[in-house]
């Protein structure tokens, strides 16, 4: 039986050449029937076409419901994930539009239309658009991967390519960095992603390092005490883990004596600054002493 639907489709997936051909061949071949077959022809192929129709129709329901389920459940997986809004936004739309476009090939082979060639123009304009945008396309996966993962969030203050601040906001293609001064500053997730990335507010507690520098002659065991009590007075520096003191280093000039204290994240600062002060008000008074860059100079009389 000459089946009309089967010469359209194979006129879709020939050439020009090859569908004159067939619309010819086609047409000697109706040429040939009388009037009760061609009618009986247009039935039949009107009966196969619309059990085609059938089959899209529920292949659409069918595809559309399972879609919609697969985007639900990969919505509940990104909450349960906690993650960012704006990823979650982004991904469950990929999802989407490509489970449609994979429904919308599946109800063209229906039709017995070849497919693979949209698949090779589907393919062959993803391989272009990444070519075009391989620097922008390699920062937007280091921002999915800096949101997934979590190295640093918006809040905390963080050093990495060369830049040090506080996360003002994390983008899908920058990471927006706050300076001290009030500078903003925007970061390509690409090389944050794969980077050193150094976070100060990971932890809740951080260390506080500083040096102090006596005169020879002055007694360290004096200076350690008189540190140990500024330490103790200062409610800020806690008692766990414990501080450090030791002489570290016997300069040019000077006697180096190494602190260390530990403190909550948001004391740092002001432990810093403030330890920093009291050791330069305190020390002189107790007899201890600042030293100063010396030079001997030794004079040949000719």
């Amino acid at each position: 039986m000459l089946n009309l639907f089967s010469i359209l489709a194979s006129a879709v997936d020939t050439t020009a050449v090859e569908t004159t051909q067939t619309a010819k061949d086609a047409l000697v071949a109706i040429s040939g029937l009388t009037l009760a077959e061609i009618l009986q022809l247009i039935v039949d192929n009107c009966i196969v076409f619309g059990g085609k129709i059938i089959k899209v129709i529920i292949v659409w329901g069918v595809g559309r419901w399972l879609t919609r389920r697969l985007v639900a459940l990969a919505k509940i997986l990104m909450e349960k994930r906690d993650t960012n809004p704006t990823v979650q936004s982004f991904f469950i739309s990929v999802i989407d539009v490509a489970l449609l476009i994979a429904l919308i090939i599946m109800i063209i082979s229906i039709f017995g239309i070849d497919t693979s060639s949209f698949v090779a123009l589907f393919a062959s304009a993803g391989v272009a658009i990444g070519m075009a945008l391989s620097g922008t396309l390699q920062n937007f996966a280091g921002g999915v991967m800096i949101l997934l993962f979590r190295p640093y969030k918006v809040g905390d203050y963080i050093e990495a390519q060369g830049q040090a601040g506080t996360v003002k906001e994390i983008q899908i293609f920058n990471t927006m960095l706050k300076t001290s001064d009030n500078k903003i500053i925007l970061v390509p997730n690409g090389p944050m992603s794969t980077g050193i990335v150094k976070n100060y507010s990971r932890e809740d507690t951080r260390r506080v390092d500083f040096t102090v520098s006596i005169s020879y002659g002055d007694d360290f065991e004096k200076a350690k005490a008189v540190i140990e009590e500024l330490i103790a007075a200062d409610k800020r520096i806690l008692t766990t883990p414990g501080h450090f003191i030791a002489l570290s280093a016997l300069g040019a000039s000077s006697i180096d004596i190494t602190v260390r204290v530990w403190t909550r994240q948001e004391d740092y600062w002001g432990v810093f600054f403030d330890m920093n002060k009291n050791v330069y008000e305190t020390l002189p008074k107790r007899g201890l002493n600042f030293p100063y860059q010396t030079f001997t100079v030794n004079v040949q009389k000719g």
